[in-house]
């Protein structure tokens, strides 16, 4: 735990908790506590909390906790989660610019109300600012496949717009600079029929909720397609390297640690059964990429951000 107190920190007109547990924060629930949760009321708010933190104290920007695990032993660093002040969505001609805090759900919804078609992103847990972080992306299609600019503050309480050549899109992952907390993103999207958007999104909802275990506590895909490409849904689309493929030809569906399960409906997702700890959900990840390296020489790639320290007895 930081030896710092709030007296030493900067002044804010937003929430500053110290020994946050996050557990309740996080999809999979669970995890230790950080050292501090910063929830900044706008951006001013957050600009001046970073200019005066120390640039020793480490900090880490939180979603919705959708695509996280904590470890068991907490964070060492100023959790920063954006809320309320940073969820507007406006709409501008072709264009949709979404707070980071905004839901990929959300976002998705009220461009097909204007007859912009960011379907893509109906399905996808988490918020904006997530989805711009890990590239996220399904059916083809990806959010590099839209962006046009983001909004940062950088560790130093700057404000500067970041372009898609900085973020330097790849397959599940981008270049932020370290540090910086990313408030808002701009996409273009094609225009189409506000009604044909949303029945899509309902079948594609549909499809999700026959295919994935979206009643189960999980923090969706555990790993990267060995591939490099999200499915496209599309009936010719190949699955021999999907990361769901791979774990079954290795025996790992349905595989279990404590109260990590690897889902017997879709084995690419990892889901928390009841009083797992953050060391079970790891431990039967890394399990499962032994076990499909033995068996394809494959080596799967975490899509699920982990973070933090173990338990003192977990490092014994």
């Amino acid at each position: 735990m930081s030896e710092l107190d709030l007296a030493n920190l900067p002044s804010v007109r937003g929430k500053l908790t110290p020994n946050r547990a996050l557990s309740d924060l996080t999809w999979l629930r669970v995890g230790g506590a950080a050292d501090y949760l910063f929830q900044p009321v706008d951006v001013d708010d957050l600009k001046n909390f970073l200019a005066q933190l120390p640039a020793d104290i480490a900090v880490f920007p939180m979603g919705v906790g959708s695509n996280l695990i904590v470890r068991d032993g907490g964070l060492r660093a100023v959790v920063i989660r954006l809320g309320r002040g940073f969820n507007g969505i406006e709409i501008e001609g072709d264009l949709v610019t979404a707070g980071a805090a905004a839901l990929d759900a959300h976002v998705a919804r009220k461009a097909a109300d204007a007859g912009l078609d960011l379907t893509f992103l109906r399905t996808i847990p988490g918020s904006i600012g997530g989805a711009v972080r890990m590239n996220a992306g399904c059916y083809g299609s990806y959010v590099a496949d839209h962006f046009v600019s983001a909004q940062i503050v950088t560790r130093q309480g700057e404000l500067r717009v970041i372009t898609a050549q900085e973020l330097a899109f790849q397959y599940r992952q981008t270049e932020l600079p370290e540090g910086a907390v990313l408030i808002s993103a701009t996409l273009r999207a094609e225009a189409a029929d506000p009604d044909a958007l949303h029945d899509r999104m309902k079948a594609q909802l549909q499809k999700r909720d026959d295919t994935q275990p979206t009643k189960d506590r999980s923090a969706g895909s555990t790993f990267r397609n060995p591939a490099g490409f999200s499915s496209t849904g599309r009936a010719d689309d190949v699955q021999d390297l999907k990361a769901w493929k791979v774990i079954d030809d290795a025996g790992m569906r349905g595989a279990q640690l404590g109260g990590a399960q690897m889902s017997e409906k879709h084995s690419n997702f990892m889901i928390n059964t009841g009083g797992a700890t953050a060391a079970d959900l790891e431990t039967l990840g890394e399990d499962v990429r032994k076990k499909v390296y033995a068996n394809s020489g494959i080596t799967l790639e975490w899509e699920i951000m982990r973070v933090g320290e173990p338990l003192l007895e977990q490092q014994e």
